[in-house]
């Protein structure tokens, strides 16, 4: 396998995760009541999406195809937020808890990837900002669950 297939198949998997992220958002958004939580979650959305088209941008540099849709993980773990959100009480803090979760992950994610030897620079640019923004979003997140 060559190199820019191994960095692509890298950048197609953190793709899939902006894309279950980015349905992720929306849904947390549509069930949460508080305006200032729908407006965070809208927001984290679109920013997932325009992390999204960036790393398709990035694929298709490296001559790939990009990947087109959500994982089937991501789905089941929508489907649980939906099913814990509606069984719990404390919808809102239930959806927060789930959102910290996931971005951890996002961050390990984007570690993983930046990790990787001889990345080029521009790719690593592009993934060291995104995975910033994530890390500044956990922090706000946190803060909202504090609150809640």
């Amino acid at each position: 396998m060559k190199y820019s297939e191994k960095i692509s198949n890298k950048l197609n998997e953190l793709l899939t995760k902006n894309y279950d992220a980015e349905a992720g958002y929306k849904l947390a958004s549509e069930n949460v009541k508080d305006n200032t939580l729908k407006e965070y979650f809208n927001r984290r959305a679109k920013e997932r999406y325009d992390f999204g088209h960036q790393i398709k941008n990035e694929i298709k540099v490296y001559g790939e195809t990009p990947d087109k849709g959500t994982s089937l993980a991501g789905d089941a773990h929508r489907l649980w937020m939906n099913v814990k959100s509606t069984l719990s009480n404390d919808n809102e803090e239930s959806i927060l808890e789930e959102t910290i979760r996931g971005e951890k992950n996002a961050l390990e994610e984007y570690n993983n990837i930046l990790k990787e030897p001889n990345i080029p620079p521009t790719t690593e640019s592009i993934l060291k900002v995104q995975r910033d923004t994530i890390k500044s979003a956990l922090e706000e997140v946190k803060a909202f669950e504090i609150m809640a």
